[in-house]
């Protein structure tokens, strides 16, 4: 036989494979559907008993509030090294941290619409079809899918989506046809109705007639929404650029209104707080204008959605909810490097748009008074896809949850309620659009393909532009993040050992594709 060539790495990396199958998995399926999670039985039985608790108190299952920023970073709440340090307290943020548990690892998806559709019904966005936002007027959309609140519907919860909804603008995806009783919103992205009214971001299409007429006739709505129990969409106001500035406070007036009308029907209530800030284009309300120490319209929006967060948690004590309420705050993405300074701060490499840290990294804080201990701080992963089944869980929903598809998110409320509580999951998928980019395990982030932006693959500027998608060499390339959080040195060579972990990892989830396959939604209707 002809004896052929194998270079040193080679033949480490067979010999590592090799040992693969000796290697035993400590998570484990509740179902065939599901994601395995790491069983945790001491910390379940605490939160179990906490529960039933607040049950015997209340009469009811606990509300669930998501407070949604659009596009803020890791970097800009106080509790995360931003704050005053970069113009733009954060203290009722801060509060909910310090009151609660603040993770440090949770994580998103690239942009903003595949994370909606992740929270929204515990899948991968190659799953459900939302793999990028839809843009003008495409009609995009959840296709099919379950969400997290027609499954909380049914069991008696009062439901609201309100903000932002970006998933989709036909009439069958619509919220109010996805298991919210109440929708008030808008149905895209905030720059959808800004960038072409603004002279100061394009004249060439503001002070073209032709043009301008062309997006004031386009098919796709232009005004703030509402929608109730007779499921049809009204318009509530133009979306002008006076409008647009103010479009958080309406949203923040109706969240209130909600609330205190959930505390009167006593129902427990799921609401989704979406906000349309920060988001580029930044036009604060006119209250808070220059109010930031920094002074920029974009350190403005966040001291108003700060402001915001504290309005709602107050509404929440006032009406007695607090104690039967989650609060889970956080971003839908890193921030969006493109459109800087109207962008925010990651401590990271990479922006929105990239499965980099700075891209899919996000703050997450998880508030409820005398249910999450005070003061906690984890690095244990979190994945926002896991709120949909972390929701239902709390709400006595889990035999509910579909069985006819496979669900990527975990169930956390050990890990938020137990005092000790540690994470059920142990590794992090990423992907953008529908290509298979990097995975997490433990401590070590492992990429098959990366963004390089520009001829300079280490920028951190414009992860959404300028930018290509380039396959790794050999076994990837290799970051131990507590180490190298900014991901700049690969430790590949050195880290032969990780191979099979990260193989048992990679093939059982790309295993999970052949009985639930990835879905294409058509978007484009232009």
């Amino acid at each position: 036989m002809k004896n052929v060539f194998r270079p040193p790495l080679y033949r480490s990396a067979l010999v590592i494979v090799a040992l693969f199958f000796s290697f035993q998995h400590n998570a484990l399926n509740a179902a065939v559907n599901r994601e395995p999670s790491l069983p945790h039985p001491e910390h379940q039985h605490k939160a179990d008993a906490k529960l039933e608790v607040l049950k015997a108190k209340f009469g009811r299952s606990p509300n669930v509030i998501i407070l949604l920023v659009d596009d803020m970073g890791w970097g800009d709440p106080g509790v995360y090294g931003g704050g005053e340090a970069i113009g733009a307290p954060t203290p009722n943020i801060d509060r909910l941290a310090h009151e609660g548990l603040r993770l440090t690892s949770a994580y998103a998806q690239p942009t903003c619409s595949p994370t909606r559709a992740a929270i929204n019904t515990g899948r991968l966005p190659v799953r459900t079809g939302v793999t990028r936002p839809p843009l003008y007027g495409e009609k995009g959309g959840l296709d099919g899918e379950i969400t997290a609140a027609q499954i909380l519907q049914k069991k008696g919860y009062r439901t609201a989506m309100v903000g932002k909804w970006h998933l989709g603008e036909a009439e069958v995806q619509q919220p109010q046809n996805y298991g919210y009783d109440e929708y008030f919103g808008i149905l895209g992205s905030s720059s959808f109705y800004s960038e072409w009214q603004d002279e100061r971001i394009n004249p060439e299409m503001v002070l073209d007639e032709e043009r301008t007429d062309f997006f004031r006739s386009a098919p796709f709505n232009k005004n703030l929404v509402s929608a109730g129990g007779d499921k049809k969409l009204k318009n509530v106001k133009p979306l002008t650029m006076a409008n647009i500035a103010s479009l958080d406070q309406d949203f923040a007036s109706y969240s209130e209104k909600f609330i205190r009308r959930s505390a009167e029907s006593r129902q427990p209530f799921y609401l989704m707080h979406a906000f349309a800030k920060v988001h580029f284009d930044n036009y604060p309300a006119a209250a808070f204008k220059g109010k930031s120490p920094a002074m920029y319209p974009y350190k403005d929006a966040v001291v108003e959605v700060d402001d915001i967060v504290g309005r709602l948690t107050k509404v929440l004590e006032e009406t007695g909810q607090a104690e039967n309420t989650l609060i889970f705050f956080t971003s839908d993405n890193g921030p969006q490097d493109d459109t800087w300074p109207d962008s925010g701060h990651t401590p990271f490499r990479g922006s929105k748009g990239s499965t980099w840290e700075g891209g899919v990294r996000v703050p997450a804080i998880a508030w409820w008074p005398g249910a999450i201990q005070a003061g906690r701080v984890s690095d244990g992963l979190f994945d926002l896809l896991d709120l949909f089944n972390t929701t239902l869980a709390l709400a006595g929903a889990k035999n509910n949850m579909p069985t006819d598809r496979y669900l990527d998110g975990i169930d956390q409320t050990s890990f938020l309620l137990a005092d000790e509580g540690q994470s059920n999951r142990e590794t992090v998928y990423f992907w953008m659009q529908d290509q298979y980019m990097a995975l997490r395990w433990r401590e070590y982030k492992v990429h098959k393909n990366i963004l390089v932006t520009g001829d300079n693959q280490y920028s951190a500027m414009g992860t959404l532009q300028n930018s290509t998608v380039q396959k790794a060499a050999y076994i990837g390339l290799v970051y131990n993040l507590y180490i190298d959080p900014q991901e700049k040195q690969s430790l590949s060579l050195r880290k032969g050992w990780l191979l099979p972990f990260v193989q048992r990892e990679r093939s059982r989830h790309f295993k999970t594709f052949e009985q639930y396959p990835m879905k294409k939604t058509k978007m484009s209707q232009w």
